[in-house]
């Protein structure tokens, strides 16, 4: 029977800092990355801290792995349009922020950007996208390679390799079937459930640690207000697109109007007379008497 348990993006702000929690992370990421994750500690970083305002959604954890690389989590719940270039940002700030100055390139750390995103994102029809740089020739359209001498002084096989990846989860476009074991992630996050048949890679530390029940009494005060802050933040989203959507009604419906009373302005330099115009327009008869005295479209 599945249990609901605390979200990860709370989890994210308050528990997986904690270096005991890091078994849940280093779950997750070993599904994702395919390969076995070990999370040294989290960096500090501006975009990194903890905020007092619970109403914050954004969420960070800038983390370094046994490699050295970086890996930026981020878990966004309100609809954000430019959403792919606040990941440029991001990945190119960790770069800029972990360059010592006077030291080569050649240091600079491989990032792995994971966003965790409950909106969609751009037309496509799968719910986990990856994001890598490659060169390809503009006419043999074959890939660059490092040389050798390269491949030692990055300590990386291929150019894209070099690069950031960047790894987007559309939890809203997840169908809830598990096919893998990345799987039970998603279904998680969309869902804060763990189902008893959950065998992914931190799944068992997720099932042990992140129940709800498990929260003190203050952090469950807390986390029961960071629940209310989200709810208010999904009406207010709710109310500024119904409004939108009113708004664009009640401008096609005076588009339409103005259309109307055009044509029977026209209908009316044709000598037809307020039947036949009311006929062919739709418009009452009183309505296109006051045109033929006072033949103006209505203002904007």
């Amino acid at each position: 029977m599945a249990k609901k348990h605390i979200r990860f993006d709370w989890a994210a702000k308050k528990m997986l800092r904690d270096k005991k929690n890091f078994d849940i992370l280093e779950g997750f990421l070993s599904e994702l990355l395919k390969e076995d994750i070990k999370i040294e500690g989290l960096l500090e970083s501006e975009s990194n801290q903890e905020e007092e305002d619970e109403k914050f959604n954004r969420v960070d954890l800038y983390a370094e792995n046994s490699k050295g690389e970086h890996i930026i989590i981020e878990i966004q719940n309100t609809r954000e349009l430019d959403y792919l270039m606040r990941m440029l940002f991001g990945t190119s700030k960790a770069i800029t922020e972990y360059l010592e100055i006077g030291k080569p390139y050649s240091d600079i750390k491989k990032i792995f950007a994971v966003s965790i995103i409950y909106f969609g994102l751009g037309k496509g029809d799968d719910y986990i996208y990856i994001g890598q740089t490659k060169f390809t020739g503009l006419h043999t359209k074959k890939d660059l390679e490092l040389t050798k001498t390269q491949q030692e002084l990055l300590k990386k096989p291929t150019v894209q390799e070099a690069f950031p990846e960047y790894y987007l989860i559309q939890t809203t476009r997840f169908n809830d079937v598990i096919n893998e074991p990345l799987d039970e992630w998603i279904y998680f996050f969309k869902n804060n459930e763990v189902l008893d048949t959950f065998k992914a890679k931190g799944m068992k530390a997720v099932r042990e640690k992140m129940v709800v029940n498990n929260l003190t009494d203050d952090e469950k005060k807390k986390y029961d207000r960071f629940l209310d802050n989200l709810h208010t933040e999904a009406s207010i989203a709710d109310t500024v697109r119904i409004e939108q959507e009113e708004k664009i009604i009640e401008e096609r419906e005076k588009a339409e109007k103005r259309k109307t009373i055009q044509i029977a302005l026209n209908l009316i330099k044709l000598e037809l007379n307020n039947a036949q115009i009311s006929q062919v327009t739709g418009l009452p008869e009183s309505e296109i008497e006051d045109l033929r005295n006072n033949p103006n479209l209505p203002s904007e």
